[in-house]
């Protein structure tokens, strides 16, 4: 099937496979946490500002530039801004695809504790021991081999098989959520959390660390930058808006955390006040994992509510992995490859190079480290080659078609230069408080360390200084291509 003939057959479903990318794990796991850790009333007063300034920019820019242009990443960079920067957009392409390796791993993870809890297997008193026995183990392997094969069985149907899956597994997350947080309401001490959630302590918006934590939340949990909505606005119908989806996906996006964080922090607030911080100072694997039973085993049909929760997260994790894997076909398909050869090498390689992740918690950790601030200097190309093309030239090119619900003013342009300062900003913070006081010693610049510095600057490194000598061979193969297909 051509890219041209290949197109969601209404914006329902195309919206519905939007929310599904957006929405994720880190809505349900991370936001709560993060939210609960930086002020919780007062860091969504930020979290909120950075949709504006950060998001939805560009969701925006994304849905205009794959619209347009087509094609995945690689091809967008080369037809906007030229074939010398084919590199920035294989960059973003390679940052999404590093994290599908480490994501399986999380979707497995899921996908173990709901059966675990259907089945009765998770000890009510020591949860934590189950996930000691569980991860870096090869019965975590078998469980993200489950994930990447459920990813590859809805790509390998096509934007069809895309759009009938997120028309199942997004009104169902959707509902589980709901019906957790409505539980989460109805029970004792409720209100505690609710208050802590949504109280704002204006005197703490002079701390920049919550400012920058919150700028941080969005660009990870609402798939802003990170190629996705570009690679789905491939397939959107001609006729299709752009600017009123990008709204539509981030608010969609933020609500669904919102009500993670109540159905969170009424039932921590409920069931364990005392213990509240040590709960959200978990970790996201030790809040979801380790605390979660024990918050659940204490309220009344508490295994049902949990296994409600772990299959949310099935879902969660499943629509997102969906995207990430047609986002890393759709180079392959651009470089020439068929689909059903492009799938085969990203499930393949998916499998192989998740193990490691999936066998030590430690490899997973550094991962989700390097490529999580990755994503930073992703949204920084995109945004840079808005600048290059001309802020103004691409709004009324791109964005302001004659099919666009709304008109996208000039505040856009200022957003988008503002994206580039706060990627810059993002990038410097998360490598200076990961080196610390010592900077410059040894132990900071190891290759693979859950945190440090080098481990990112030198894996950076080697992925760009490829990227950069491969950029002459992929416009040549994406150029041949596209002529072969008469295209």
């Amino acid at each position: 099937m051509s890219t041209r003939s290949a197109v969601f057959t209404t914006r329902w479903g195309m919206l519905l496979a939007m929310l599904g990318m957006a929405i994720g794990t880190g809505n349900i796991w991370r936001f709560p946490r993060i939210a609960a850790s930086n002020g919780g009333g007062s860091f969504l007063v930020a979290w909120v500002v950075f949709l504006l300034l950060w998001s939805i920019p560009l969701l925006i820019l994304e849905f205009g530039m794959g619209k347009a242009t087509r094609r995945g990443t690689v091809g967008s960079f080369i037809k906007t801004i030229g074939p010398k920067f084919a590199w920035m957009g294989a960059w973003v392409a390679w940052v999404a695809t590093a994290i599908l390796f480490y994501y399986t791993v999380v979707m497995g993870w899921t996908i173990r504790f709901f059966v675990a809890t259907v089945s009765g297997e998770i000890p009510t008193a020591m949860p934590g021991e189950f996930w000691g026995a569980f991860n870096s183990t090869p019965q975590a392997v078998l469980f993200h081999a489950i994930a990447i094969g459920l990813g590859i069985f809805v790509v390998a149907k096509g934007v069809r098989g895309i759009e009938t899956a997120a028309r199942f597994l997004i009104p169902s997350l959707v509902i589980l959520v709901i019906v957790l947080a409505v539980k989460a309401l109805t029970m004792p001490g409720a209100s505690d959390g609710l208050a802590f959630l949504f109280t704002p302590d204006f005197s703490q918006l002079g701390d920049v660390r919550i400012w920058l934590e919150a700028l941080t939340q969005n660009a990870w949990d609402t798939g802003a930058g990170w190629g996705l909505v570009l690679s789905y606005a491939v397939y959107m119908r001609a006729r299709e808006d752009t600017a009123l989806n990008g709204f539509v996906i981030g608010f969609g996006n933020n609500s669904m955390s919102l009500l993670a964080g109540i159905m969170v922090m009424c039932t921590i607030f409920s069931v364990m006040p005392e213990a509240a911080d040590e709960i959200v100072g978990a970790g996201n694997e030790g809040l979801t994992f380790i605390w979660v039973p024990q918050l659940f085993a204490q309220i009344p049909a508490g295994q049902f509510f949990m296994g409600l929760f772990f299959l949310a997260l099935v879902f969660a994790a499943w629509s997102s992995l969906v995207a990430m894997i047609e986002l890393s076909s759709r180079i392959l398909i651009d470089l020439g490859l068929t689909r059903k050869h492009a799938i085969t090498i990203v499930g393949t390689a998916g499998f192989l190079l998740g193990i490691p992740s999936a066998m030590r918690i430690g490899v997973f950790q550094n991962q989700d480290w390097v490529w999580g601030v990755g994503l930073m200097l992703s949204g920084f190309f995109f945004a840079f080659a808005v600048l290059k093309y001309g802020v103004t030239k691409w709004r009324e090119t791109f964005i302001n078609t004659p099919d666009s619900d709304v008109r996208i003013g000039k505040w856009w342009d200022w957003a988008i230069r503002l994206v580039v300062i706060e990627a810059v900003v993002l990038m410097v913070w998360w490598l200076r408080a990961a080196g610390g006081e010592n900077f410059w010693s040894a132990e900071t610049w190891t290759l693979m360390s859950t945190y440090n510095v080098g481990s990112v600057l030198i894996q950076w490194a080697v992925v760009l200084l490829a990227l950069f000598a491969l950029n002459g061979w992929m416009v040549r193969r994406i150029q041949a291509a596209r002529a072969g297909s008469g295209d």
